[in-house]
């Protein structure tokens, strides 16, 4: 049933981009506060766990999982829900469980695993069970799965954290992608969500009493926010610029950022390493990650179980639209919406919901292909 053989073609990435990852925060702690303490040795830390997860998800194999997917998704929920209710605001926000002596755990970045995991085996049932499924049968299926999603959305975005929101629907637009249900969906979730998209814009743009008293004036300023990106101001992001733009081809050298940004180590690592690294060091990191990108591709394409090309096609959705939205919101091309470089951002609950999915991703190219159902 199983191959001995691990996959270094994913492995191998996946230990570049740690080394990565510490050395970059090391030189971000420069502009770190004190307060915060040793990010790098943190991170180090939380990738030692983090291997030590995929380890024991190697011993308990993908099924462990397949077949606790609701037990994991209620759990989550549960996490969400007592986040709402007992945990304490950290910058306004209450994302964050904090374990003394531990740290904080925020239970969003684990519930992406949650989801993907749930959708991947209503997915592989309900192909089970239709062969060939009704316009009924699909939009029901579709009303479950939007539902599944639309729970653990609601309550993260009260948190608030949109980032993470943003996320769950693309591992959710992407798994139903490759589901193999009718085109025609998807035209008729764009034209819906075209129309409403235009009236929440209207409101937005032009009745903005209208639109503070129906979505609240949290909602309008979060949305100020994206929607004035492209103005290029910002202490922030004009920084940023300023460091990538004045690296040159080598960078200003290792441990040498030449300025002040907020954020240096989480959401604008990329902005870090490009200024120590310069051009030659930026290419060498895209090449890292679309090596490992084309990786977990190539092992979509093998003879593996469906509920695994479900899962990974969710994991390529979320690491894919996250790499451009990170990268891209650094360079100014996209808005800022807080969303972290997957592998090399400092955050512990981050980090380890990443590597379980490598753990995920290392049980698939290890397991010959089978039938099995889940329920």
């Amino acid at each position: 049933m199983r191959q001995n053989k691990l996959n270094y073609s994913i492995l191998i990435p996946i230990i570049l981009l740690s080394l990565i990852s510490i050395i970059t925060i090391y030189s971000a702690l420069t502009y770190t506060s004190p307060s915060l303490g040793n990010l790098a040795l943190k991170q180090a830390i939380w990738y030692f766990v983090g291997w030590i997860l995929v380890f024991i998800l190697m011993r308990l194999k993908n099924d462990y999982l397949y077949q606790r997917t609701w037990i994991l998704y209620i759990f989550g929920n549960v996490l969400l829900v007592g986040l709402l209710l007992f945990a304490d605001p950290i910058n306004n926000s209450k994302c964050w469980f904090v374990i003394p002596g531990i740290g904080s755990i925020q239970p969003s970045e684990f519930m992406k695993i949650f989801i993907m995991l749930t959708l991947a085996t209503m997915i592989h049932n309900f192909k089970s069970d239709y062969i060939s499924p009704t316009w009924k049968d699909e939009f029901l299926f579709l009303l479950k799965t939007f539902i599944i999603v639309l729970i653990p959305s609601i309550l993260t975005f009260l948190q608030p954290d949109t980032g993470c929101v943003i996320l769950y629907f693309v591992i959710y637009i992407s798994m139903i992608f490759v589901s193999g249900i009718r085109l025609r969906w998807f035209l008729i979730g764009l034209f819906i969500l075209l129309g409403f998209g235009s009236i929440f814009l209207y409101l937005y743009y032009f009745k903005e009493n209208i639109f503070i008293s129906i979505f609240g004036s949290s909602i309008y300023y979060r949305l100020e926010r994206v929607f004035n990106w492209s103005d290029g101001s910002g202490l922030q992001l004009e920084n940023a610029l300023t460091a990538i733009g004045s690296a040159g081809l080598f960078g200003h050298g290792y441990n040498h950022t030449p300025i002040y940004f907020p954020e240096s180590s989480t959401d604008f690592i990329f902005a870090v390493f490009a200024s120590n690294f310069g051009f030659i060091g930026v290419i060498i990191l895209l090449f890292i990650i679309l090596t490992l990108d084309v990786s977990i591709f190539a092992l979509s394409k093998k003879k593996i179980e469906d509920t695994d090309q479900f899962v990974i096609s969710g994991i390529l959705g979320m690491l894919f639209f996250q790499q451009i939205q990170n990268i891209g919101m650094t360079l100014g091309l996209l808005p800022i919406m807080g969303i972290t470089l997957p592998f090399v951002s400092y955050g512990g609950s981050s980090l380890l919901s990443y590597m379980l999915i490598v753990g995920i991703l290392l049980n698939i190219s290890k397991k010959k292909n089978r039938t099995y159902r889940y329920k």
